[in-house]
C-alpha cells in the first residue's frame, strides 16, 4: 500500500521533513517593529523580499512610524519604493494606512484581521502575515510558493488561494502554521522552484509520487 495515499499522509511527512530541514523559521522580510513589518509585508506585493529588503533602510530611514509615514507625500514614497514595482499604489496603500492607523488606533498598528483587513493595501495574505509574525496568533498566509506546492504535494485541489489556506489549516495541526507557511516558502525557493520543479523534481514531489511521470499543472 502507498504509504502516502492520502493526504493527512502526506502533510504529516511535509510537516516533519520541512521541520528537519528548517527547524529556525527567521522571517525573510527585514524589519523592527510590526509597523515596520507591515510597510514590508505591503511592499512584497510582487516583489521579492531580496528587493524589499534593498529598499526598506531608506525608506524607514525617512519614516519608521505611522506618525511619521502620515506626514510623508505620496510622491517621495513611491520614488523611494519605486524598485518593488506599483510604486503609485503601494505609495499612497502606505500613506493611507499610517493615517488610519494615527487617526483610528491611537497609532498603534491592529492586532485583529479585521483592524488589518480594513486598511488601505492589506488584504487576508498580509494581514495574515502580520498576524502570525507580529502577534503571535496561527494564520497560514498563503502566497504563490505555497499555492503552487500545496498542489505538487497533493494537499489540495487548489482552485484558489483560499481553498488552498481552508484546506492547509485542516491538514496542520493549528500549533504548526506560522512555521510551516514560511517552511514551505523556504522549501519553494531553493527546491521546488517555479521552473527548477515540475512535481516530479525535488526530494520531496519524488517522495510523496514516486511514479508520477506528468508534470503538475498549477491552478493559479
Amino acid at each position: 500500500m502507498n504509504a502516502f495515499a492520502t493526504a493527512a499522509a502526506r502533510a504529516a511527512f511535509v510537516d516533519r521533513h520541512l521541520a528537519e530541514l528548517y527547524p529556525q523559521t527567521p522571517v525573510p522580510l527585514a524589519h523592527r517593529d510590526p509597523f515596520t513589518l507591515l510597510v514590508a509585508v505591503v511592499l512584497s506585493a510582487q516583489c521579492t523580499d531580496v528587493r524589499v529588503n534593498q529598499v526598506t533602510p531608506a525608506l524607514f530611514a525617512l519614516a519608521a512610524t505611522p506618525e511619521q509615514m502620515a506626514h510623508v507625500p505620496v510622491a517621495e514614497v513611491a520614488r523611494l519604493i519605486r524598485p518593488c514595482g506599483l510604486a503609485p499604489r503601494k505609495s499612497a496603500a502606505l500613506v493611507g494606512l499610517s493615517q488610519l492607523i494615527v487617526e483610528q488606533h491611537g497609532g498603534a498598528v491592529p492586532r485583529t484581521f479585521a483592524g488589518l483587513e480594513a486598511l488601505p493595501g492589506v488584504g487576508h495574505k498580509t494581514a495574515s502575515v502580520v498576524m502570525a509574525q507580529a502577534w503571535g496568533v496561527p494564520a497560514f498566509p498563503v502566497d504563490t510558493h505555497i499555492h503552487r506546492l500545496a498542489q505538487r504535494w497533493g494537499l489540495s485541489s487548489g482552485r484558489n488561494v483560499e481553498q488552498t489556506e481552508a484546506d492547509l489549516k485542516n491538514l496542520f495541526p493549528r500549533e504548526h502554521w506560522n512555521q510551516l507557511h514560511l517552511r514551505i516558502i523556504f522549501y519553494g525557493r531553493e527546491h521546488c522552484t517555479a521552473r527548477g520543479c515540475d512535481g516530479t523534481v525535488c526530494a520531496v514531489c519524488r517522495t510523496l509520487f514516486p511514479h508520477r511521470r506528468r508534470a503538475v499543472r498549477t491552478k493559479k
